[in-house]
C-alpha cells in the first residue's frame, strides 16, 4: 500500500493526537530561492563570563550560581507559571478564563559552556536522565501538580536565549492540552485492548524496519509515520513505561546512548550544531495512568541543508500540517549517518 502512496499526495493518521499530516512528496524537487542563514559554528570556550548559567556567575536575579561539576537545577528567573497564583475563575458569556498555577525550572546540562548532547558522553546524558527523574518524581509529588513537561530548545532560531547546555521544566496543575490528546487516545487503546498503543505501534515498526533508524536492548529511534517536521525523530522505550522514573539503570544508560546517537546523527546531518525543540511526554502525575508510554520527541527545522529550515505557515496556519519529503525518506538518510561526530573525526 506504502508503495502505491509514497510518490503521491496522500495523508498520514497520527494514532496519538487523532490528528493527519498531508504529505507531498513530488514537491522535493520544486526550485528554493526563500531565507538563507549562516552555518551555526560549534562553540568553542568551555566558560563563558556574561553567561547566567556558567558556575560561579550572578543571574538576572541576582542569585550566583554555585560551582557546580555536573548536572544543576534551579527556579527560572523568569517563570511563565507561579506557584503562589490564587485559584480563580472568569466567565461572561462566551468568554471564560481560569488562573494558572506551576513553577518552572532550568536544568543545566553541565558546567561546561561549550557542550551540546551530542559532544557529551553517554554516561554525563546519563546523569542527565537522573536529574530529571528526580524533577519529575519530586515536582510531581507536589499536590499542586499535576503534569510535568520536560523539554529542551536547542538553537537560536528554535528561541533559546543562551547557548550554555540546558533544558527546562515546567510543572503546572492543569495538563496541556496536547498531552491530554496523546492521552485520550492511548487510553481509548488500552481501554479495549489492554495492552499500551505505543507498544503494539513499535512491535509493527520493527517488523517493517522502514523508518527505524537505531535500536539497542531497551529503546529504538525512528521517524513517526506520522511525521511533520522534516526529520522529525522519536525515541520510545520497546516495553511499556509510563514515566521516566520507572526505568532502571541499564535501562537509564540505554536511554542515554540513544538520545547521545540520535543527537549526534542531527549534527552530522549537515555538519553544524543541528537545532531542534526536544520533549518528553509522559504520564501527568495527578494520578496512576496505565494507558502512558512515555516518549522523547525531537523536532528539528531544518529541511534541505544548514541553511534551509521548514516553516510553518499559510496552509499549515490555517489548514492542515504538511511536510514534502517522505518519512521513510527521512529514515533512510538519518539511518545511514555515522554516530561518531564530525568534529571527531579524522
Amino acid at each position: 500500500m506504502e508503495s502505491a502512496i509514497n510518490t503521491q499526495p496522500h495523508r498520514r493518521y497520527n494514532i496519538l493526537t487523532d490528528e493527519w499530516v498531508l504529505v507531498s512528496p513530488h514537491r522535493t524537487k520544486r526550485p528554493w530561492q526563500g531565507k538563507i542563514d549562516k552555518s551555526i559554528p560549534i562553540k568553542k570556550a568551555n566558560y563563558d563570563a556574561g553567561c547566567y548559567l556558567c558556575p560561579t556567575n550572578k543571574r538576572a536575579s541576582g542569585d550566583i550560581n554555585p560551582d557546580y561539576s555536573g548536572t544543576y537545577s534551579f527556579k527560572n528567573d523568569f517563570a511563565a507559571l507561579l506557584e503562589d497564583t490564587e485559584e480563580n475563575t472568569f466567565t461572561s458569556g462566551l468568554l471564560k478564563a481560569s488562573t494558572e498555577s506551576g513553577l518552572c525550572k532550568v536544568i543545566c546540562f553541565s558546567p561546561n559552556h561549550s557542550l551540546t548532547l551530542p559532544l557529551m558522553s553517554a554516561s554525563e546524558i546519563h546523569d542527565i536522565i537522573n536529574l530529571w527523574k528526580k524533577e519529575y518524581a519530586e515536582l510531581g509529588g507536589n499536590p499542586m501538580i499535576n503534569h510535568v513537561q520536560i523539554f529542551e530548545n536547542k538553537g537560536g532560531i528554535m528561541g533559546c536565549s543562551n547557548p550554555h547546555p540546558h533544558g527546562q521544566i515546567w510543572a503546572q496543575r492543569s495538563i496541556p492540552e496536547v498531552v491530554l490528546k496523546k492521552q485520550l487516545q492511548q487510553k481509548k487503546y488500552w481501554d479495549v485492548n489492554k495492552k499500551s498503543l505505543l507498544q503494539a505501534y513499535v512491535a509493527q515498526e520493527i517488523a517493517a524496519d522502514e523508518r527505524i533508524i537505531l535500536k539497542n536492548d531497551h529503546f529504538v529511534a525512528l521517524v513517526p509515520y506520522w511525521a511533520v517536521w522534516p526529520y522529525e525523530t522519536m525515541i520510545v522505550p520497546i516495553d511499556q513505561y509510563s514515566h521516566i522514573g520507572q526505568l532502571n539503570s541499564e535501562e537509564q544508560q540505554a536511554f542515554a546512548e540513544m538520545i547521545k546517537d540520535v543527537t549526534t546523527k542531527y549534527d552530522n546531518l549537515f555538519e553544524i550544531s543541528f537545532p531542534y525543540s526536544s520533549g518528553i511526554h509522559q504520564s501527568p502525575t495527578d494520578f496512576e495512568h496505565p494507558e502512558w508510554h512515555f516518549h522523547m520527541s525531537f523536532y528539528p527545522p531544518l529541511l534541505r541543508s544548514a541553511e534551509v529550515k521548514k516553516f510553518m505557515v499559510g496552509y499549515e496556519m490555517f489548514a492542515n500540517p504538511q511536510r514534502d519529503i517522505t518519512a521513510e525518506q527521512a529514515a533512510d538518510t538519518l539511518k545511514n549517518l555515522s554516530t561518531t561526530h564530525y568534529t571527531k573525526k579524522k
